[in-house]
């Protein structure tokens, strides 16, 4: 056993870090299989000494994104411990983000792990960004945060948001209403972050002057964008010519930001998917960035993350020991 002591020189900053009622600390001893008691500005970790070494560092790393004003919360202290044990801990300061930007309430979005923010300079650097990666990585909610933020510093005029109607199980026909009503239910994600970026009365007033469109892939055929940021959402399901056909679409001044994930593909069996397609052909072209999100890059709730995780295990499992030294 151990003790190691650390002196802390601001107590709002162990406070910001241990959470209400210590629920953060909790999460430190229960992770690292350490006793952490604090007294004035004194923290004393006591445990076997390869985990009190993990601790300090994780604590350390904590304090040093308290003092730059970062919000802990119980996903970051899961996020800091595992950067400390897979060895990237002199990485925390990185956590310290630039906001993309700021909702409609006034809340700051930021990219919350190294994978968003590789993803979010990507955005900024490159005039077409494809990001692949599981559902909860903030694909589709970080670059409609990095489309309102250029729209607000007027560097396009335009926001467009589009993704294929493509049925996961349901049917189109058994929708009411016209075309634009049945396919409005498969938008509704890219409704929700604009509203959470806007508001509600704000986004109206743009869609009234087609500052702001949201369309399914369909209706972008035939026209050339420019001066526009836009997304394509649920690109995994786009098929060869669609994706052909959409990045045709590039305008003067305007910016293509590609999300999807490769594991829920809900085309048919004999169609390619063009997410998949596009990403081996366009991997070496100057302006054109692929972010790959991993599971670690999930800022749902953390059974989000486990998920994930059981999925890709199992996935790995069902593959003969052969085939997977082939893969490689």
């Amino acid at each position: 056993m151990l003790d190691k002591t650390m002196n802390v020189d601001r107590m709002e900053h162990i406070i910001s870090v241990f959470g209400s009622f210590d629920e953060n600390l909790r999460i430190i001893e229960t992770e690292l299989g350490v006793h952490v008691t604090d007294r004035d500005s004194e923290l004393k970790i006591s445990g076997e000494p390869e985990q009190v070494m993990y601790a300090e560092r994780a604590i350390e790393g904590l304090l040093s994104l308290a003092a730059k004003g970062e919000n802990i919360d119980s996903q970051s202290v899961h996020y800091i411990i595992k950067m400390v044990l897979d060895g990237k801990a002199d990485r925390i300061s990185e956590l310290a983000r630039d906001v993309v930007c700021v909702t409609a309430k006034g809340k700051p979005i930021k990219a919350k792990t190294l994978g968003q923010k590789k993803y979010v300079e990507a955005i900024v650097n490159n005039t077409i960004t494809i990001g692949v990666g599981p559902a909860g990585t903030g694909k589709t909610y970080l670059a409609v945060a990095a489309a309102v933020a250029a729209f607000r510093e007027k560097r396009v005029n335009r926001i467009i948001l589009t993704r294929p109607a493509v049925e996961a199980g349901e049917k189109l026909g058994f929708l009411p209403g016209d075309l634009q009503n049945k396919v409005d239910p498969y938008l509704r994600p890219l409704y929700d972050a604009l509203f959470d970026m806007l508001g509600a009365e704000t986004y109206a007033k743009y869609l009234e002057r087609g500052n702001i469109e949201v369309a399914p892939l369909a209706y972008m055929r035939g026209r050339t964008l420019d001066d526009s940021f836009i997304i394509l959402d649920e690109a995994q399901n786009t098929s060869r010519e669609q994706m052909k056909m959409f990045l045709t679409r590039l305008g003067f001044g305007s910016k293509i930001v590609i999300t999807g994930d490769v594991t829920q593909i809900d085309l048919p069996k004999d169609k390619a998917s063009g997410l998949k397609e596009v990403v081996k052909i366009l991997r070496d072209i100057d302006d054109i960035a692929i972010c790959n999100l991993t599971a670690e890059d999930v800022v749902r709730h953390r059974l989000v993350q486990r998920i994930i995780e059981a999925y890709e295990n199992g996935i790995k499992a069902e593959i003969p020991a052969k085939h997977r030294r082939l893969s490689k």
